[in-house]
């Protein structure tokens, strides 16, 4: 076990399952205290929270909260203070993943993908901002390297990530100089679970365009999250690729 984040606490959104557990895995292999947040899936949820207690007793806890509900991000983060003492790092993972061609772009739609990807990790940082900056903490949002390029089809979203990566900058300089606020956008890492739309022949298209030639693992977003908490303490503002090259080579 590493012990960089030894006795730190950070809030994972959506941190259950695919790269959120990989996130929370990855942190607490490294010594950090992990709130895990869920909305519905509490027996992914519960599992994790098994599993890293087992390693750690008392290291990990879960959070209900449908993140659309302003009202409860305070009480959410207030939560995970108490339970933990503090609260060192918040990371944005929890996001919402369809298509939205113009067509069918409505206002529930754009409630729910803006709602997730964009609104709720503002208003989150706005909740945890006094403990984050008395922590000298850190935000790490998780974009998309389709907030530069949208991905066709899907308005909405390629949107909502865009706005993700201007608040990325914005809250940089708005939380100077006690919080740095950094950005993940992955690239092909773990194919969406509501994917029927990409055959394997869009699959191998999509992977032949990324430099490495290759799909990436949740891991290596994990391992640039740890980083960026926890290993960089002069990276602020910045959005970093972890893409296998795919954004320069579409």
């Amino acid at each position: 076990m590493e012990q960089g984040m030894q006795g730190k606490a950070v809030l994972v959104t959506g941190g259950a399952k695919r790269v959120g557990a990989a996130i929370c895995r990855r942190l607490h292999a490294a010594g950090a205290q992990l709130a895990v947040h869920y909305r519905s899936s509490r027996q992914e949820a519960q599992a994790l929270q098994d599993e890293l207690n087992a390693l750690r007793p008392g290291s990990a806890a879960i959070f209900q909260a449908d993140l659309l509900d302003l009202g409860v991000l305070q009480q959410l983060v207030s939560d995970v203070v108490k339970k933990f003492g503090r609260l060192d790092a918040l990371v944005n993972n929890a996001s919402s993943f369809y298509a939205t061609p113009l067509a069918e772009v409505d206002e529930k739609r754009w409630n729910d993908l803006l709602g997730t990807n964009l609104r709720a990790p503002l208003f989150l940082a706005q909740a945890a901002a006094a403990e984050l900056r008395r922590r000298h903490g850190a935000i790490v949002n998780i974009a998309d390297i389709h907030a530069e390029r949208p991905l066709h089809g899907h308005l909405l979203y390629s949107v909502a990530k865009a706005g993700l990566v201007a608040l990325t900058r914005g809250l940089a300089q708005e939380m100077a100089p006690q919080v740095r606020v950094n950005a993940i956008a992955p690239g092909v890492i773990i194919w969406p679970e509501n994917s029927a739309w990409l055959d394997e022949e869009q699959r191998r298209k999509i992977v032949a365009h990324t430099l490495l030639k290759r799909e990436g693992e949740p891991d290596d977003v994990a391992r640039t999250v740890l980083f960026l908490i926890n290993d960089s303490p002069y990276i602020t503002g910045q959005i970093i690729a972890v893409d296998g090259g795919r954004s320069i080579n579409l």
